[in-house]
């Protein structure tokens, strides 16, 4: 008896929701073709393209636009968003109006446990935002920092061709995604925390290898809730619950080699690691302002996670490429044949001398860019793009993966 009252009440709420949704949505679209925004598709048009616009909204936005011409406007849900898929238009988001338009729409994946007030990705452009950057830039992407680390490259490397290697004498299918992510964060967690992720007797290495995996596969998935605020606390997807349990772990374990590390520093004769969560907790403890204490877990966490997802979707695209295209393989091979020789093994330094390599990268990134849209901004003032109007708070995607598809280019 109780559980058909509750989900009477429940169908009751959702119908109210649904019914108040479309009356916003409808009011809405009346207003947004009085002003003058781009054009866009028609209310029930979007209407039909929701489902498949969840599965593939980087294709079906940009199938849209081929359409409605390089800016679009579209209603989803109670968002009204923008998308611009050419690179003029970008120019005029990126650039011109980049102070307008450098504020973030945050997701809800990415505001669970306060994770996007402690990272770059989602902070609005102020001064800590800006530390944030600068310590990113100098500390970790630093051509000299990033040459320190060249001796670890090769050794993960090595691991990841011995891997393959295995696998061919063993006759077992090679499963190119799961050993790139491996190889990618073992690399990662060296440099950040002299931790080998890849050691299969390490708990605390399988552990955050078996997290940072689950959150790069929940973030990505669209969210219902980010469009329908209304339903936010009904988590309907679950994604909301998935992703604060698997980024609070994530955060304690973190937390934990940031104690231990702390701790050691305490012992009389300790020999500071030269790695990045070594100098993040002296930055940290010579200047909070720049660096707060809290935040290093959450910021560690998100270079993890976007360093070993973009890497792991761009390895795979390519090697699907060049299997479906067995005669630029055989270029490739003849190339590293001719400029390192059939036995020898690459360094960094001949990937100069492989021009027809470094075209497939860059080729791979075009096709099949890791992130199809630019992280969503949000404009906090009107802005004019090209003669049309942008309201404040109008959310505006850039489609990076349209963009690489442009004929005209």
């Amino acid at each position: 008896m109780m559980m058909n009252l509750l989900h009477g009440l429940l169908h009751l709420l959702l119908v109210w929701i649904s019914a108040q949704s479309l009356l916003f949505i409808l009011r809405n679209h009346s207003r947004t073709r009085a002003r003058n925004l781009p054009p866009g598709p028609s209310f029930m048009t979007a209407i039909r393209n929701l489902l498949y616009l969840s599965c593939r909204p980087h294709k079906c936005l940009a199938q849209l636009a081929n359409i409605y011409g390089p800016a679009m406007t579209i209603q989803l849900g109670y968002v009204t968003t923008v998308v611009v898929w050419s690179v003029s238009m970008a120019k005029e988001v990126l650039l011109r109006n980049d102070a307008s338009c450098s504020y973030r729409n945050p997701l809800i994946s990415f505001s669970v446990l306060g994770h996007n007030e402690a990272t770059v990705a989602f902070l609005p452009p102020n001064s800590y935002w800006r530390n944030l950057r600068k310590i990113c830039k100098s500390q970790i992407f630093a051509g000299s920092k990033l040459d320190a680390t060249r001796g670890l490259r090769r050794k993960v490397v090595q691991q990841l061709l011995s891997h393959v290697q295995g696998c061919c004498e063993a006759g077992v299918p090679v499963k190119i995604g799961e050993a790139v992510f491996t190889t990618s964060l073992n690399y990662l967690s060296n440099a950040f925390f002299s931790m080998d992720s890849a050691d299969p007797c390490a708990d605390t290495a399988r552990e955050l290898r078996k997290l940072v995996w689950g959150v790069a596969e929940v973030v990505g998935k669209p969210n219902f809730a980010d469009y329908f605020p209304q339903v936010k606390f009904l988590d309907l997807q679950g994604i909301e619950r998935r992703t604060t349990k698997l980024v609070g772990q994530a955060i304690r374990i973190i937390d934990a080699m940031i104690t231990r590390r702390l701790q050691s520093r305490e012992e009389v004769g300790y020999v500071e690691d030269d790695d990045v969560l070594g100098v993040l907790l002296n930055i940290s403890q010579d200047n909070s302002g720049e660096l707060k204490r809290s935040h290093i877990p959450h910021l560690l966490l998100e270079l993890l996670v976007g360093g070993t997802d973009t890497t792991t979707a761009t390895v795979e695209w390519a090697v699907a490429e060049l299997l479906h295209r067995p005669e630029k393989l055989k270029k490739a091979q003849i190339e590293l044949e001719e400029a390192v020789g059939k036995a020898n093994p690459i360094e960094e330094d001949d990937i100069a001398r492989l021009p027809y390599l470094q075209a497939i990268v860059k080729e791979t990134f075009r096709m099949h860019p890791p992130v199809p849209f630019l992280v969503p901004r949000k404009v906090i003032v009107d802005v004019e793009l090209s003669g049309f109007m942008v309201p404040k708070n109008t959310q505006v995607l850039v489609n990076i993966w349209a963009i690489g598809r442009d004929e005209s280019l």
